[in-house]
């Protein structure tokens, strides 16, 4: 490889470098996207320059393909299905790295031992851990989409099965090392595509982004090791920050829900899920129309806003910050509430707010915020109902117990904003909703958040 290309791959992994540390704030984030994209840009084009390819017209054909699905994808996704997304472009980089080692081994077969067992090493895990990252990302995406239940999935025998298919790969895994052959890499794949499946099936509720995320660190280290494979430092580079950064998200939200890695995986194989009942209660509650909620805000010296899920579906971001520019012109101290999980993944509920203009210095995370509930007059709860929810803190055995949330009960008023009385995504009843100082608005959160809007106005 000439020193020239080296030298533009090691400034393409610099970039990718500074990308990340470009999106760790939100005045540098589009900066950081660009510059990272364009570095990937230049490490796609670059192999056409310095390489004698082979049937180029098929490898420009493809790229087209993907780029054109791909741009298509991100425009037309909406924001409440971007978790589902990220798990799909997850799938397609595992199952792509893993395809690419499979093509390397049958390269490697015919001089085998001039190969270096590490690289065939290398070799076996992309395969099998891009196989079981694709097949994985796949149910996750079926399950956040609605094709399949989001409840876990279990069988008789499941523990054994996934036992002895993880056994089972090893030993393939080690076969490919010592014994190097085509038909062993795909019986590989197979297997890794089986423990991809069983992993996923049993995890169901506010689990699964979490488990997108370790996926995704699994798709980073498939992609460090075929660099390594290729001798290509921009793989290596990039595959390894994107392994080490999903492997300390995937801890960052199984610690905000309070729970292990491991107990997210397995739990339900014991009892254990994020996942309850489901069940619409019938228990009386205290209703309110926009006109007396609009008294409460109106007002209130300091109201705290807790969006969720909910406001991302009813896409009622924008009418949520015009109503807090209205509080906020009249004299009232209005903040928003930020869980970790917020919507569902990290940094959603961001996101959707900043594309409603929202200054960034308004959204407060938990942990900052959680400490002027007790000073708060009114709490707006928008779609959000898990993160609020007391049984995380008052009942063991709860799905959600242990897991740290806003401590919105602490508040004077509490206004929920609620199209029924459905249980939030976690599926278990929320006693907050008949808390004494609890108030429900029902309906949709945009078309609620309108005329509480025009309630405020006309005060």
């Amino acid at each position: 490889m000439p020193t020239w290309v080296q030298l533009v791959n090691l400034l393409c992994a610099i970039c990718f470098v500074l990308a990340l540390k470009g999106l760790s704030g939100p005045r540098t984030a589009r900066a950081g996207n660009l510059l990272g994209a364009a570095a990937a840009v230049v490490a796609v084009v670059l192999p056409f320059i310095y390489l004698d390819l082979e049937h180029v017209p098929l490898i420009v054909a493809a790229i087209a393909v993907g780029s054109v699905g791909g741009v298509i994808g991100a425009q037309k996704v909406q924001m409440t299905q971007m978790p589902q997304m990220v798990a799909l472009f997850n799938g397609v980089g595992g199952g792509a790295a893993a395809l690419v080692a499979l093509v390397e081994l049958h390269e490697m077969v015919p001089h085998a031992d001039a190969v270096n067992w590490f690289v065939l090493a290398a070799t076996a895990f992309t395969i099998a851990v891009g196989a079981v990252s694709f097949a994985g990302s796949i149910v996750t995406f079926a399950k956040l989409q609605e094709l399949m239940t989001s409840r876990p999935v279990i069988f008789p025998g499941l523990p054994i099965v996934f036992g002895a298919s993880g056994i089972a790969a090893i030993v393939l895994g080690v076969l490919t090392v010592t014994q190097p052959a085509v038909w062993i890499g795909i019986a590989l794949a197979l297997l890794g595509l089986l423990v991809g499946v069983l992993l996923v099936l049993p995890v169901g509720g506010a689990d699964v982004p979490i488990v997108i995320s370790l996926l995704n660190a699994f798709t980073g280290l498939t992609v460090a090791a075929g660099g390594y494979v290729l001798s290509n430092v921009v793989l290596l580079v990039a595959g390894t920050l994107v392994g080490a950064s999903g492997t300390y998200l995937t801890l960052l939200m199984a610690k905000a829900m309070g729970r292990s890695v491991a107990n997210i995986l397995f739990g339900a194989l014991k009892g254990g899920s994020t996942l309850g009942a489901g069940e619409a209660s019938d228990r009386p509650v205290r209703s309110a129309g926009p006109e007396d909620v609009a008294i409460l805000l109106g007002y209130a010296e300091r109201v705290i806003i807790v969006p969720g899920y909910g406001l991302a579906v009813a896409q009622a971001q924008h009418t949520l910050r015009e109503l807090v520019d209205v509080l906020s012109a009249r004299g009232t101290q209005v903040d928003y509430a930020i869980h970790p999980v917020a919507g569902r993944m990290p940094g959603h509920m961001n996101v959707l707010l900043a594309e409603a203009q929202v200054p960034y210095e308004q959204l407060v995370e938990m942990d900052d915020i959680n400490g002027d509930f007790k000073h708060t007059d009114v709490v707006l709860v928008v779609g959000a109902n898990d993160v609020v929810n007391p049984a995380a803190k008052t009942t063991p055995g709860a799905p959600i117990y242990g897991m740290p949330i806003l401590d919105a009960d602490e508040a004077k008023q509490i206004v929920f904003m609620k199209r029924s009385m459905r249980p939030g995504f976690a599926g278990i009843e929320n006693e907050l909703l008949f808390d004494p100082k609890t108030t429900l608005l029902f309906g949709d959160a945009k078309d609620s958040l309108g005329k509480l809007l025009n309630a405020v106005k006309a005060l």
